[in-house]
């Protein structure tokens, strides 16, 4: 496989097409992140960033060790954006989640 993407000159547009899909999983993360649990699931985010980080750091491989760059600093720019996303619900973009009764 890696033959075919380095014959044909495919490894940016492997990586940017890699890259497109971890911001799109991040962006609904970030959203039911904070809907379900709030802001306090910012920790999750720091450990799947530095384990991308170190994860790139241990692979060879530049799609993969970039793939897990990626990921990582997509992890950390999502603890910024849970507080963000809290804003946005309290100007009443996003939906609150109303607390449960429990019998």
């Amino acid at each position: 496989m890696m033959h075919l993407i380095e014959t044909y000159n495919l490894t940016g547009i492997l990586i940017g097409l890699v890259t497109f899909l971890i911001i799109g999983l991040f962006h609904p993360l970030v959203i039911k992140g904070e809907y379900y649990f709030g802001v306090k699931c910012w920790w999750v985010f720091l450990l799947l960033g530095m384990g991308g980080m170190a994860a790139a750091l241990l692979l060879r491989n530049i799609i993969a060790s970039t793939s897990c760059g990626v990921f990582a600093f997509s992890s950390f720019w999502a603890i910024g954006e849970l507080f963000e996303q809290r804003k946005r619900v309290e100007k009443g973009w996003f939906p609150k989640k109303e607390k449960r009764d429990e019998k």
